[in-house]
């Protein structure tokens, strides 16, 4: 991977994608509705992607204020923008809409208010979700290096929000989420590579979607290879054994009765097998005159196992 994770590389294309006012605001509202804190005595989005950052305050101040805003100096009418190093070296950015009558402009402006929920009353045209997903992914989203795991996660603010997302998913797009509760956060996640893979697609990611198929798809491969390895490796091991087992009771036989005293047959399968421990059941047949098949060669070798077995139960 490159220096920037899956991750963060994924909510660039994101970011790409919102090419118009329409989804912009519908992007927003994804945002705003998951976002770290949001009523109106205070609205705060956290958010480790410059990109998402930059994106949040830029349209918080078009709402607010009614027109396009070009730069974080004309946003800082509305909003705060600043950042901190975490332990880990990356860097988080908190932007905050700071004055109370912008605070009511936004909520007002997607029909919001404190119980954030994503009913289809609040819900944008369906042709919007794609959009609406992407605000929600970049909000509280995040996605695993492919290369380790498939693991595509959001971290909800509460439990109901959970629910309104998973049906969404599942109800419009097939997409079966699952929940479960870390460190008192809600978690919707997704574990099936095929399910990331679709929601990707759904959300506009079709680099990422595509660069996670082939991912998928070579990690698939070398699984396979690794599988064959493993078991020709057991099937040599296997082979290994079993010839050295007869070559032990070829030489208790010789060193007792005798190889002579053996049937023909046997006499000529006992000396190439003693002389070629390490060839297959097959290759031995061939070296025979005439040659014999591989159970005609395992035939006379069980023959030569059990004379041994006679003359150790003999000797004891």
């Amino acid at each position: 991977m490159s220096e920037q994770s899956f991750s963060y590389k994924l909510k660039d294309e994101l970011l790409t994608k919102i090419n118009s006012r329409a989804k912009a605001d519908v992007c927003l509202m994804g945002m705003l509705t998951f976002c770290n804190t949001l009523c109106d005595s205070e609205i705060v989005f956290l958010t480790g992607h410059r990109g998402a950052a930059l994106f949040f305050a830029l349209n918080c101040a078009r709402v607010c204020l009614g027109r396009d805003i070009e730069s974080l100096e004309d946003a800082a009418e509305v909003v705060s923008v600043s950042k901190s190093v975490k332990k880990d070296g990356t860097t988080l950015y908190k932007i905050e809409v700071t004055g109370d009558e912008d605070r009511l402009t936004l909520l007002s402006y997607f029909r919001m208010d404190n119980s954030r929920r994503l009913t289809p009353d609040d819900l944008p045209k369906a042709k919007y979700y794609p959009q609406l997903i992407a605000g929600i992914f970049l909000s509280c989203g995040s996605l695993n290096d492919p290369e380790k795991k498939y693991h595509l996660e959001f971290v909800m603010p509460n439990i109901q929000l959970c629910n309104d997302f998973g049906l969404l998913l599942l109800e419009n797009y097939g997409i079966l989420a699952k929940q479960t509760e870390r460190k008192n956060s809600q978690i919707v996640y997704i574990k099936e590579s095929e399910n990331i893979i679709d929601l990707l697609t759904v959300m506009g990611a079709t680099g990422s979607s595509l660069e996670l198929m082939n991912i998928k798809i070579l990690k698939d491969i070398r699984n396979k290879i690794n599988r064959a390895v493993n078991c020709d490796n057991a099937n040599i091991e296997k082979t290994l054994k079993a010839a050295e087992k007869q070559v032990e009771d070829i030489e208790l036989i010789d060193a007792t009765v005798g190889i002579d005293s053996l049937p023909e047959a046997l006499q000529e399968i006992a000396r190439l097998r003693y002389e070629n421990p390490d060839i297959s059941l097959k290759e031995l047949g061939t070296m025979l005159k005439p040659p014999i098949s591989r159970s005609g060669v395992n035939h006379r070798l069980v023959r030569l196992s059990e004379t041994a077995d006679r003359i150790r139960k003999e000797k004891h």
